[in-house]
């Protein structure tokens, strides 16, 4: 039923904005909306709209994509591929090629435990890199298979080769 839906969201709300020690007037402020608007969706009585769940959210600090499953405008699996997708990109520590690799094994783990190719994959038309036959794979088409290599043709690949002999 669709109004429980909306109910168990609006309880939700209700829980993180007492969590927050925010009264209703601080949070709808925060997140741009109206008092008696945001009362409404936590009473149960308004479904918000996903712009209005991330401005929520924003405000609360909490994921927005939790409040998009809480809705129903999100189903669990995919709210945790896409923080899962979101966390490997957002990693400082790995190069872009690194990420495009881990998101090419991440999606074949997937694939091979019978999940479809989940939304921004890049399964549905080629890799994020331009549609080549995926940034960094081998002639088997396993990333690396061939050697190590980075995207500007730097650091592993120079180390790999011998250097010129200088006369």
């Amino acid at each position: 039923m669709a109004s429980l839906n909306v109910g168990n969201l609006g309880e939700y709300l209700r829980e993180q904005r007492r969590n927050a020690q925010l009264s209703l007037r601080q949070l709808a402020d925060a997140a741009g909306v109206s008092n008696p608007y945001l009362s409404q969706i936590e009473r149960g009585l308004r479904k918000p709209s996903a712009e209005v769940l991330q401005q929520v959210a924003k405000a609360l600090r909490i994921s927005a994509e939790t409040l998009y499953v809480r809705a129903g405008i999100l189903d669990e699996r995919e709210r945790e591929e896409l923080e899962t997708r979101a966390v490997i990109l957002a990693d400082p520590s790995m190069n872009e090629r690194q990420k495009n690799v881990l998101l090419q094994i991440y999606e074949s783990f997937r694939k091979e435990n019978g999940f479809e190719p989940g939304p921004g994959s890049g399964a549905e038309a080629g890799s994020e890199t331009g549609g080549e036959s995926g940034s960094g794979a081998g002639a088997d088409g396993r990333p690396g298979a061939d050697g190590p290599r980075t995207a500007g043709g730097s650091d592993a690949d120079t180390a790999s080769k011998p250097s010129k002999p200088s006369h």
